[in-house]
């Protein structure tokens, strides 16, 4: 294992500004790609949706997922409301969904609904699941909404995700692990790192 070079521990302090913008801690946080998905909800026979990229499994026993909602998003009280929520991923043929539900339709585009476990999650998402919500949990200006799923679903034939990147879309591409593509000495060097 490399060495670590030791930090000398600072002493606790009183919470201080921090040295950076919130656009700049955007920018920064964007630098992690995602995928990105439709959440869902259902009250009283109205099917509401969002797009988002903040999305993750949270335990395989039980089955567990989190998503984190703004608190100013109409969806986030439509979440307490219905107890409830899907998720769709999107395939990279979905930018138009995405846009659709991040409040940028296109006139001549409507995302269909199918069901799930009673609940509206997109048509032709490469995975969708239902959800009960268990557990919520305050994170600044958002909340992070814990679901037991409880139902999924994937096609057969599996799409190419929809990714989030640097504030664009963007997609994923076919690596070239062969070895007359990586650099002399890498395998060696990698594992020499390990």
């Amino acid at each position: 294992m490399p060495p670590i070079d030791p930090v000398p521990a600072a002493p606790p302090a009183a919470e201080a500004a921090p040295q950076f913008s919130a656009r700049e801690f955007r920018d920064a946080m964007g630098q992690f790609a995602t995928g990105v998905v439709v959440i869902s909800t259902e009250i009283d026979g109205g099917a509401h949706a969002m797009t988002a990229n903040a999305f993750m499994s949270g335990s395989l026993e039980p089955p567990l997922v989190l998503i984190s909602v703004a608190c100013t998003a109409r969806m986030h009280d439509k979440i307490r409301q219905s107890r409830v929520f899907g998720i769709s991923m999107l395939a990279q043929t979905q930018l138009a969904v995405s846009n659709h539900f991040a409040g940028k339709p296109t006139p001549d585009h409507a995302p269909r609904f199918e069901r799930l476990h009673g609940l509206p999650v997109v048509a032709g998402a490469s995975l969708q699941l239902a959800a009960e919500l268990r557990h919520e949990y305050a994170c600044g200006d958002h909340t992070l909404f814990v679901g037991q799923v409880q139902a999924l679903r994937s096609p057969a034939h599996k799409h190419r995700p929809l990714l989030f990147h640097a504030g664009r879309y963007d997609k994923l591409a076919h690596p070239d692990w062969s070895d007359a593509s990586m650099p002399e000495g890498f395998w060696v060097n990698h594992e020499m790192q390990w």
